[in-house]
């Protein structure tokens, strides 16, 4: 399973945004300087097509995916009715990685995408270890009974906030109401200049 390992720090950098929890405070000090040395004198003009690529490369860095599965969903998403670029990211937040995050097992998308490549995620009570899996309406997902008394799970469960209304949790399980709406989702995405830079 192909998965981004370098230095996240750097990534959430270059999108001018924490892709963890441990980026927040760094990135409010640094600001959206960009990486490398040269990186408060380097401010170039950007393009339409420089633009839209960033963009994409923004949601792909947000959700911890590489570029062919991002294309893929991107070809599933333009067969789908309506809006391509909603729909693309509703197949992108009903990811199982993404819906532990959100139901705040995790910290973040990084930490869901180990959870439960370990093994320590249920869906509808069978151990699922992909990431990428699909989360269907009605379906449960839960912590596995190893991970319910774990510290720091219950610590990050403690520091939730609000719950998206899409989602329903009770103690560790959790359960998909319906499908997000647009301002349930990440907002610092501009999904049409993800459809733009697909459409050249």
């Amino acid at each position: 399973m192909a998965r981004y390992t370098g230095p996240k720090r750097r990534l959430s950098r270059r999108e001018g945004l924490p892709l963890t929890s441990k980026d927040i405070k760094y990135m409010e000090k640094k600001g959206t300087i960009p990486p490398g040395q040269h990186g408060v004198r380097m401010r170039r003009r950007v393009s339409e097509y420089g633009t839209q690529l960033r963009e994409k490369q923004k949601a792909k860095r947000l959700y911890g995916i590489l570029e062919k599965q991002f294309k893929n969903y991107y070809e599933k998403a333009s067969k789908i009715k309506g809006s391509t670029g909603l729909s693309l990211l509703q197949l992108l937040e009903t990811r199982l990685d993404n819906v532990v995050y959100r139901l705040g097992f995790t910290k973040s998308r990084y930490e869901a995408r180990q959870f439960v490549s370990h093994g320590h995620i249920q869906l509808d009570n069978q151990k699922v270890t992909i990431p990428s899996a699909k989360v269907c309406i009605g379906q449960t997902i839960a912590l596995s009974e190893k991970m319910r008394d774990n510290t720091q799970v219950k610590k990050t469960l403690e520091g939730l906030e609000d719950l998206p209304e899409w989602l329903e949790r009770k103690a560790t399980v959790g359960k998909i109401l319906r499908i997000p709406n647009r301002d349930e989702m990440e907002q610092s995405i501009d999904e049409q200049m993800i459809v733009e830079y697909y459409s050249r």
